[in-house]
């Protein structure tokens, strides 16, 4: 039996990807009586008599999985932020990185609209772009227009599969549009009385853009630690992980012990005290979280 990628699910059909052909499938009876769900991004393997009357057989095992988005099997998050329109949100962006870091993916920071903002912006946006080189992440400043930005975004597309998460109107959309252009993929202008987008984005898809597959998505919508521990959360800031054996006690939280090498480092300035700030508010909401029955 052939095997593809399921690239969209719409009203019960499943678009599956396989040597460059489409099949709209259905997916087996027994799947819903074990509770299985196939997500966007599932390896399958399927038999179809034509390209509009598919069955999927069966599910190979996932490397990772989001609820929301529903989507499986992804290589790494590009991570939309925008200089302007809505205003840069570095506690929003460390949110982000803290969600895709417990997926185990690889993230892709993406600050836009560089060619919207004032000479004091592009120096801070820079400031922050130094911050997070030096802990080790790919950091790209762009715009629509920029075409030696846009071909480092490409660059880091092709034989992945991608998903694209950032607030509403940050431009994720106008991006993949600006690499390619027959995609098309709505976009809105920023409702200037909420101060943020409007979601334009409906369902889950995986496009074929610069030899990899992207997924546009109605964006990351629940941004809570639910399933978050706390002892996973200093795992989550690969600078902290690179000092945390330092630390005079095993398991230490980095927040009240003594003799923390975490505390240490944003002393001397090694370590970003804002992101220590981002880290503690993010224990705080860990430990203050409702328990769930």
């Amino acid at each position: 039996m052939p095997t593809g990628k399921i690239i969209k699910s719409l009203s019960g059909f499943y678009y599956v990807l396989h040597e460059g052909t489409v099949y709209q499938c259905r997916g087996r009876g027994n799947f819903r009586k074990r509770k299985i769900t196939p997500l966007v991004g599932d390896v399958v393997e399927f038999q179809a008599e034509t390209i509009k009357e598919g069955y999927i057989l069966s599910i190979e095992e996932r490397t990772n999985e989001f609820v929301r988005p529903p989507i499986a099997n992804v290589d790494q998050a590009l991570i939309v932020t925008s200089g302007a329109h809505p205003d840069f949100n570095p506690l929003l962006l460390d949110r982000f990185l803290v969600l895709v870091e417990a997926k185990r993916l690889q993230p892709i920071i993406v600050i836009s609209k560089m060619d919207q903002i004032d000479e004091q912006t592009v120096i801070r946006m820079n400031e922050y772009k130094d911050i997070y080189e030096k802990i080790g992440y790919t950091v790209l400043l762009t715009s629509v227009f920029d075409k030696h930005a846009l071909d480092r975004i490409q660059s880091h597309l092709a034989d992945r599969t991608t998903v694209i998460a950032g607030q509403s109107g940050v431009g994720k959309s106008s991006i993949l549009n600006s690499i390619n252009p027959m995609l098309n993929l709505d976009t809105d202008e920023i409702s200037e009385s909420l101060g943020r987008g409007k979601h334009t984005t409906r369902h889950v898809e995986l496009y074929e853009i610069a030899g990899g597959l992207v997924a546009d998505t109605p964006g990351f919508s629940s941004l809570e630690f639910n399933d978050l521990e706390l002892d996973q959360l200093s795992e989550c800031f690969p600078e902290f992980v690179e000092v945390q054996d330092y630390c005079k006690f095993r398991g230490c939280q980095h927040d009240k012990e003594p003799k923390c090498a975490v505390k240490t480092e944003v002393e001397k300035g090694t370590i970003s005290n804002q992101r220590y700030q981002h880290y503690l508010h993010f224990v705080e909401e860990i430990k203050n979280r409702k328990p769930r029955y």
